[in-house]
């Protein structure tokens, strides 16, 4: 049993937990996603890694509550446990593997909306560690739906730019305002933009700063269901070829990534009928068709 040390509510239906997880906890980095399961019956449930500590033996995950699955993960308590806690699955953030003096002359802008701040948390702090600072933007729909605020400021300090659609807190308006607000009036210039959040805000954001020339990362974690290449619900086109998020990615160059057709497929896919659709149009890429995993077979 992989146990609940810590656990706690962070926003409305969105939980935090601290997992004793110690060969997971060793070798894992910013970026890659772990997959839980709550016993020999439950469903495999991939999560993006939101922290990390090697020496404590522990990994930090965030879920949000959309189905039968999160919904049983949230009523657990301390000190039970997760009957599997695997990974690390998925490709590292590339900041990982960039000499560490050229990251230090870029300037970084990370963009995270909802949820999607305990992903960006833990590359910031990747970074931060490093004495590289970077600009980073979290928002959502309103105050109440903002999570890791302080933990996030502790961290990028002065950098950090809070914003809500509804205006009840920090900045006015979506994430992509405050992205004109820091190119335009504030005269920021960006080498990269890492953006991770829901489809539709990495989709806008990646037009914002295509606008601009800034060269964008998304995460396509929100997509992911099985997390091994076997159900091919993650089957996306980026730069007009067949990739899946979670044996691909699940980082993507966000300006080669057709939006559009993910979240129609998203939607296509919760039906029976809408996934007999997609294998009859998809053909031999529907399933198993990364190449990776021999599902179809």
């Amino acid at each position: 049993m992989f146990e609940i040390l810590q656990k706690e509510k962070l926003a409305e239906k969105i939980w935090m937990m601290k997992v004793k997880a110690p060969r997971v906890a060793k070798i894992c980095e910013p970026g890659e996603f772990i997959i839980v399961r709550i016993d020999e019956k439950g469903e495999r449930v991939p999560l993006t890694i939101c922290d990390y500590d090697r020496n404590a033996g522990t990994v930090t995950i965030v879920f949000q509550e959309v189905g039968a699955s999160t919904t049983r993960m949230k009523d657990l308590r301390e000190g039970e446990g997760f009957a599997d806690f695997v990974g690390p699955l998925g490709k590292p953030s590339d900041l990982i593997r960039e000499d560490e003096e050229e990251l230090k002359k870029k300037k970084i802008l990370f963009v995270a909306g909802g949820v999607g701040t305990a992903p960006v948390y833990p590359q910031v702090k990747w970074l931060r560690e490093k004495g590289i600072d970077a600009d980073v933007i979290i928002g959502a729909r309103n105050k109440d739906l903002l999570i890791l605020e302080d933990e996030m400021r502790e961290i990028a300090g002065d950098h950090l730019y809070v914003c809500t659609d509804d205006a009840s807190y920090g900045m006015k308006g979506p994430v992509t305002a405050v992205i004109d607000e820091l190119v335009e009036n504030r005269g920021k210039k960006y080498d990269l933009c890492v953006a991770i959040g829901p489809m539709i805000m990495m989709k806008f954001t990646c037009l914002t700063t295509k606008k601009y020339d800034i060269p964008t990362v998304v995460s396509m974690n929100p997509i992911m269901v099985d997390g091994t290449g076997m159900c091919g619900a993650c089957r996306l086109i980026v730069d007009g070829k067949v990739k899946f998020a979670c044996v691909d990615g699940p980082e993507f160059d966000g300006h080669k990534v057709d939006f559009d057709a993910a979240m129609k497929r998203q939607q296509q896919y919760k039906t029976e009928e809408g996934r007999a659709m997609l294998k009859l149009a998809e053909g031999d890429t529907h399933h198993g068709g990364c190449g990776n995993c021999g599902g179809d077979r």
